[in-house]
């Protein structure tokens, strides 16, 4: 499905922008929206990258901690920005939008990693979100009371 493979490429690269600059995702988001309704140079926004962003930025704090706790021998800071940023986009999908199959959530992540980041990120990508859906029943049930 070439469409969801964009629409989570361009969230991958709203995250990283935001992450960048220090930016509210929703607001780099609403920024991309706003380029690509007043510049026919820019691919539109397609409803899954936004839906995918604003999931993300609602839960975007126990995301990280889900990250920082199960990533062996790295913090958040330390980790490489694009991998952050693909591990974020990932575990949002994985843990809270049951409609994509949790290997295809896996494969498209690696897929990014390949792509963006460095020849260890698909791996490591690959081995903590892994760690998460093996673990997302559990998740589930911890972020339902505090997320």
């Amino acid at each position: 499905m070439a469409a969801r493979n964009t629409a989570r490429k361009r969230a991958f690269q709203i995250l990283f922008e935001g992450d960048q600059r220090g930016a509210d995702v929703l607001t780099v988001l609403a920024d991309w929206v706003r380029h690509s309704r007043s510049d026919t140079r820019q691919p539109p926004v397609s409803e899954y990258t936004m839906e995918l962003v604003e999931g993300y930025a609602a839960h975007a704090t126990r995301i990280d901690e889900l990250i920082a706790q199960y990533a062996v021998d790295w913090t958040l800071d330390r980790m490489p920005v694009v991998d952050r940023n693909i591990l974020r986009l990932g575990a949002y999908e994985l843990v809270w939008v049951d409609a994509t199959p949790d290997a295809v959530v896996l494969d498209e992540m690696v897929q990014l990693a390949k792509e963006f980041s460095t020849d260890d990120s698909p791996a490591f990508v690959n081995g903590l979100l892994g760690r998460l859906k093996d673990l997302k029943p559990s998740l589930r049930r911890d972020s339902a009371g505090g997320a």
